[in-house]
Parts: C-alpha cells; sequence; structure tokens
C-alpha cells in the first residue's frame, strides 16, 4: 500500500485525541495509522508548547519543501555507504560509524532503500547483505481498499448517541446481493428501530449518498447523527452531513457491535431477500413489503410496541416542541 502523508484534518484530530490523554497507540488504531507514523509525527512536529496541529502542518511543509529543493544525501556519502557495503558492513553498522565520527548521517532504513533501488535497477548492492530475506510490504494497519478522507471517529460521538437517550441517532450499513453487484442501502434509529431500506444499482459513494439523503431528507429535522462502518461507499459522508445538518460518525473496523441494532435489522431484512438471492430482480414494492413487515412487528425491547408507534410517537413530539418555541 503507498504511504500517504499526513492531512491538516488529520493533524487536528491527533491534537484533539492527545489533549484528551489518549496514547499513540490509541490514536494509531482510532486514525487507522501506524502507530509509528503518530511517534514520528509528535516527535518531529511538537513545539514548545507541546503539538498544536497548526503548527505541526506548517513544520510539515517547510520540512517537505526543504526536501524537494535538493537531495538530502549528497553522492559522496552514498559512495562511502556503498564502499562500506562492500567490505560487508550491515547498513546499521555504516549508519552508526557515520554517526560516531560526525558524518552526514544516513538512517540504516534508508541504506535499505538505497540497497533495492539499486537491485531494481540490475545492481549487486543486495549481494552484500548477510540474510538474503525476501522483501515484505510495510503495512501501516490501514483498511485494504483505502482510508475514507476525514473521518471522523465514533470515540468523538456524543455519550447520548450510546445511551438511546435521544430521537434522531441513526446507523446506516448496506446489505449486499449476490455477485456484490447491487444492494439495498439500510437505515435505522436508535430509539424506534424505525428501518428505512433503498434498492441501488451499484455501490458507488455516489449514488450510496444520494440514497441515504433521499431517505432522510423528510426527517432531515430529526437526524442529529449518522454511524457507519468504514466501507467506501460513505466516502461522501461529509456531503451528507452538510446536507443534512447532521454529524456522520465511523465506527471502529471489525467492530460490528458498535451499530448493534443495524446489524440486527440487517438480519431480519435477510428473511426477505437471502444472501444468494440476486438484487437485480428486486423491485420497489418488494422494498416497501419489507419495511412495512419491519416496521408493525412488535419487538421486546420496545416494551412489544412496533417501530412504527415509538417512531411516530417520537415525531410528533418533536414537531410539538419545535412548534412550541415558534
Amino acid at each position: 500500500m503507498t504511504y500517504t502523508h499526513l492531512t491538516q484534518a488529520e493533524r487536528y484530530q491527533i491534537e484533539i485525541l492527545f489533549k484528551a490523554g489518549h496514547k499513540q497507540i490509541a490514536i494509531a488504531r482510532l486514525m487507522e495509522r501506524d502507530k509509528s507514523c503518530i511517534s514520528r509525527e509528535l516527535r518531529r512536529n511538537r513545539g514548545q508548547r507541546g503539538y498544536r496541529s497548526k503548527q505541526a502542518h506548517a513544520l510539515a511543509k517547510t520540512r517537505k519543501q526543504a526536501s524537494a529543493n535538493g537531495p538530502r544525501i549528497d553522492i559522496k556519502t552514498w559512495a562511502l555507504v556503498d564502499s562500506k557495503l562492500k567490505e560487508t558492513w550491515s547498513p546499521q553498522q555504516i549508519s552508526g560509524y557515520l554517526l560516531v565520527n560526525k558524518e552526514p548521517g544516513v538512517s540504516h532504513e534508508s541504506i535499505y532503500q538505497h540497497i533495492y533501488a539499486d537491485k531494481r535497477k540490475g545492481g549487486t548492492l543486495h549481494i552484500t547483505l548477510r540474510c538474503q530475506k525476501i522483501r515484505k510490504k510495510r503495512h501501516t494497519g490501514r483498511a485494504r481498499r483505502g482510508a475514507i478522507p476525514n473521518q471522523v471517529s465514533i470515540d468523538l460521538r456524543p455519550a447520548v448517541v450510546a445511551e438511546r437517550a435521544r430521537f434522531g441517532d441513526w446507523e446506516a450499513d448496506l446489505v449486499i446481493g449476490a455477485g456484490q453487484k447491487q444492494a439495498l442501502v439500510t437505515l435505522n434509529e436508535r430509539t424506534s428501530r424505525y428501518s428505512l431500506i433503498s434498492h441501488v444499482p451499484f455501490k458507488t459513494a455516489t449514488v450510496v449518498s444520494n440514497a441515504m439523503i433521499a431517505m432522510l431528507k423528510p426527517f432531515s429535522m430529526c437526524v442529529h447523527t449518522l454511524t457507519s462502518d468504514n466501507g467506501r461507499e460513505f466516502a461522501q459522508h461529509e456531503r451528507i452531513a452538510a446536507t443534512l445538518d447532521a454529524d456522520f460518525y465511523f465506527a471502529h473496523p471489525y467492530s460490528s457491535w458498535e451499530r448493534g441494532a443495524n446489524e440486527n435489522m440487517n438480519g431480519l431484512i435477510r428473511q426477505f431477500f437471502p444472501k444468494k438471492m440476486a438484487f437485480k430482480s428486486i423491485k420497489t414494492k418488494d422494498v416497501e413489503f419489507a419495511m412495512q413487515l419491519l416496521n408493525h412487528r412488535p419487538r421486546k425491547c420496545l416494551g412489544y410496541r412496533t417501530p412504527h408507534e415509538v417512531f411516530m410517537e417520537q415525531l410528533q413530539l418533536h414537531n410539538h416542541s419545535v412548534a412550541l418555541q415558534t
């Protein structure tokens, strides 16, 4: 996977999490970055008053510009490195030797990169290495399908959402058809368990975001937050949040229990649309029929009331409260 530099938004998130007392390993996990990335960022880009995102981003930009202005390691230094490699010195020994003798420094990792680059060009420096192992790819801890820009972690979501104490907090997911071809966009309101379902012919971020906005627009005054998994289909989360005037959060990878109500709803939906079913044949009336049954089925967690009853009751209370305020 190609490494990507930290963005200003990511540096702002690091600042917030660090000030909140999170450890570097926890910050790395929440941001889906390698822990060495966070450690290096906090070490290199902090000032006398600690780590501040705006200052850190300016320092990083300055360092990048300086790097672009010319090579960091001159030809004479690389010539010395090559000569020591031919004497069967290890990259770590060479790096330490340069440091002790106050020569221009080169990290052992840079020397390894130099050796691999030489090998790709047909050179023989790699033969000098004592251990002839296959080079392993470096992993940053990010999902293989790519990270979504400007994600906001569920850890920053208001506590009231987890308590189900407020009407208007939603969860989102996709139910995929056979062959990964088409999908159902599923939404549920956490307090009432009310379900909204929309059939989409493609799983692209644009199509999914359009479906989510269309389903929630009639209730936009009752949409405070949305929480989803880390699928690329939710890459337009900022557009969804802006259109609905809501906050969008992402659960931790492989933590389906953080969207338990939504996962449960998806299981119930499979009663109508089994896993091996090709969604190409789904009609609008089929989706409406499933929603009708799901929302009018009594639920134990609701005291055997239906999601429709609770949702409509909460909706009326909200509208009444708005009317009094105006």
